[in-house]
């Protein structure tokens, strides 16, 4: 593209967090890169009873405590953010280096919102086999998930309402909204997603979790019923 053409990223990153004291200082160690590049890193706790905040709070850019919840913790990001881009980014996903230059070029070919390509941090051979077969459903069916790092345009965030209050599915449900308006651009550069959920609940019984999620998210069942459902096999997978 035209050196004349290119415009300027604006961007500010969310990262809603839950007690993640253990990591967060690595995760936003990494973003600082941004930060220094003029952007902003916004960090949004949801009353963790750790000291994920305390551990935050020099590392970013604002610190806000919200009420528990992804989906409501990202809004109270957003709200206050300054850039003209916003991308939402958990706690436990590294950007790739490329990343600022690629969210440049999606603004500088009018794309209103995107998402980033995802591969799993961990070893196991069914890994990048998963990977595989998250971006290219992502690419067929236009429909993101929060592990692969969505960003949005702030007046088409805005326009629509942000996220809906949900505990789960939230980021299906905007991205189902987002393509009325276009359909995401893909960075094919990947972002890196810890695979301990993965790990922790087993590969094939996860799979087989995540799909039952979006059957019966599909089928209409309720947000909350999900989420309980979800609860119930993270605590079964602890034991």
């Amino acid at each position: 593209m035209d050196a004349n053409t290119r415009i300027a990223l604006s961007l500010s990153v969310v990262v809603p967090v839950w007690r993640e004291a253990a990591g967060i200082e690595e995760s936003l160690q990494r973003l600082q890169p941004i930060r220094q590049a003029g952007h902003e890193v916004i960090v949004v706790d949801g009353g963790s009873p750790d000291n994920t905040a305390d551990l935050s709070r020099p590392l970013c850019d604002r610190l806000l405590v919200s009420e528990p919840g992804r989906a409501v913790q990202m809004n109270a990001g957003a709200a206050v953010a300054r850039g003209d881009l916003i991308l939402f980014l958990h706690a436990d996903t590294r950007l790739p280096p490329d990343a600022l230059e690629q969210l440049s070029e999606s603004q500088c070919l009018g794309r209103p919102w995107g998402r980033f390509d995802v591969r799993l941090s961990g070893r196991h051979t069914m890994f990048s086999v998963i990977a595989w077969f998250m971006n290219w459903r992502s690419r067929l069916t236009g429909v993101c998930t929060g592990d692969q790092g969505i960003f949005v345009r702030r007046d088409v965030f805005e326009a629509l309402g942000g996220y809906r209050a949900m505990p789960l599915m939230e980021d299906v449900e905007l991205s189902k909204r987002l393509k009325l308006v276009a359909r995401p651009y893909c960075i094919s550069s990947p972002v890196i997603t810890d695979s301990r959920r993965w790990e922790q609940g087993g590969v094939w019984p996860t799979i087989v979790l995540m799909w039952r999620l979006r059957w019966r998210y599909w089928r209409g069942d309720s947000p909350e019923s999900l989420a309980a459902l979800w609860r119930r096999n993270v605590r079964h997978a602890r034991h």
